[in-house]
């Protein structure tokens, strides 16, 4: 069964498009990523799925459910939870008060405790700085604790948008190990990522947006080594045009 359906679907802010007829796939229990450079549209599909921009046209279906322009709230409900770009902490409450805004539909039982301790596991560090205000901690920590919110509210797919942005490679590379144990776990995750190795190299399957548009997609180990991939993407130095993509990859 696949968590996440996308049809036809088109984002736009005013006259301008941000999104146009995307189709995407997610599998339950994989990862997928999505590429792309700054303005391809990547954080605005993230934020049409969790109801915080609406779709001009489309469909969106989580588990065969249709949750197209549901509301924020709806989509938390339905186990979509997003850790978004930059974090965006409430810096003066304290890592735990930022935790339990994860998880404000739940009660505080006994299994809101055990998705705690759950956290922590993954994030070690996040019970050292229990009481610490989250404006205060390092770039990696705080980026630990917007994973963390997002794991208390249950959810069954979880949408990281930009995890790595400025964080040191040696962080990077603990959060890549991290990510991955989360999936191991059964979590379906959506990764919007310009660090486009650490994205393939994580995932499953992969697409590519440009300018609202996907111009690419596959399996991530094929994408690795694609012509086009490498050169934009990956640093290959030289210059691919789109008319030299694989005939099986859309214009």
């Amino acid at each position: 069964m696949n968590s996440l359906e996308v049809r036809g679907l088109t984002v736009a802010y005013g006259s301008a498009v941000a999104l146009e007829n995307i189709d995407l796939t997610v599998e339950a229990g994989a990862i997928v990523c999505i590429l792309g450079a700054n303005g391809a549209g990547k954080s605005s599909f993230l934020k049409c799925l969790v109801g915080l921009v609406p779709a001009r046209s489309g469909q969106v279906k989580l588990e065969g459910r249709d949750i197209t322009n549901i509301k924020s709230y709806q989509a938390a409900e339905r186990g979509l939870a997003m850790s978004p770009e930059g974090r965006r902490l409430f810096p003066e409450l304290s890592v735990y008060e930022n935790l339990c805004m994860g998880g404000y539909l739940r009660r505080r039982d006994a299994s809101f405790r055990a998705d705690l301790d759950k956290v922590f596991d993954y994030f070690p560090r996040l019970r050292e700085r229990l009481q610490q205000a989250a404006g205060s901690l390092s770039g990696g920590e705080q980026q630990m604790v917007a994973i963390g919110r997002a794991l208390m509210s249950r959810a069954r797919v979880l949408l990281l948008d930009e995890p790595s942005l400025g964080l040191a490679p040696v962080i990077v590379s603990q959060l890549g190990s991290i990510i991955s144990a989360i999936n191991r776990e059964g979590m379906t995750i959506v990764l919007v990522e310009q660090n486009a190795r650490l994205a393939l190299r994580l995932s499953r399957y992969g697409y590519v947006f440009e300018t609202g548009r996907l111009a690419l997609q596959g399996p991530s180990s094929e994408l690795m080594n694609n012509r086009y991939v490498t050169e934009i993407y990956l640093g290959g130095g030289g210059k691919v045009s789109a008319g030299q993509r694989t005939p099986e990859q859309p214009a």
